[in-house]
């Protein structure tokens, strides 16, 4: 019989699961659907630090009472030349995105939040990445894999977007959706282990 899940993800982002698998976190996912609109003058950090917040909220808000286990959920936006750059809407819209990131560097930030009780935390990533220049028939190739349309500045950094990293400072998990030193560190506040007292 499998483990109880300590904690509730706020996200069905199949990459936050695939990072929370390998921390050995035991987890159920939850919906939680926001708008999720900028607001004006807010800065690309505190939009992703909000956004971040109100899924975790929209999660607890689906859970009974009774039910104590903490509800962690993220958000992750791609900052280019000042613009936040989310999730493009068509192959048009990821393609002007691409554009913008050939041959440049970006700022990647990732804000997670975790509720639990009347508690409520947020750790902040921010990453570097550059890409080398990309050319327009990659782009058409690459929109045709499928991977750009459901991720932050229309690539992923864990598959076939890698081809375009010429450089990465800060965090990989980060980039990919889900800092786990950040992520660590909220769950450890909120007591739960996350490295096996003893080998199994």
């Amino acid at each position: 019989m499998a483990a109880e899940h300590q904690i509730y993800l706020a996200s069905r982002s199949p990459r936050r699961g695939e990072l929370l698998t390998q921390v050995g976190v035991r987890f159920a996912v939850i919906a939680a659907d926001i708008d999720e609109t900028p607001r004006p003058e807010e800065s690309p950090t505190e939009y992703v630090r909000r956004i971040a917040l109100e899924k975790g909220r929209a999660g607890r808000s689906v859970l009974p009472e009774r039910d104590g286990r903490p509800v962690l959920a993220a958000d992750t936006a791609v900052v280019s030349e000042g613009h936040l750059l989310g999730k493009p809407r068509d192959r048009e819209d990821a393609a002007r995105m691409l554009r913008l990131l050939s041959g440049q560097t970006h700022r990647v930030l990732t804000a997670v939040a975790l509720i639990a009780g009347a508690r409520e935390w947020v750790e902040m990533s921010e990453s570097r990445v550059t890409f080398r220049p990309i050319r327009e028939e990659e782009i058409r190739r690459y929109w045709r894999t499928g991977e750009p349309l459901d991720k932050a500045g229309g690539y992923g950094i864990q598959g076939h977007g890698a081809l375009f990293v010429a450089a990465l400072e800060g965090s990989y998990s980060g980039v990919m959706g889900l800092p786990l030193f950040e992520t660590g560190r909220l769950l450890e506040q909120a007591g739960i282990e996350l490295l096996p007292a003893q080998a199994v």
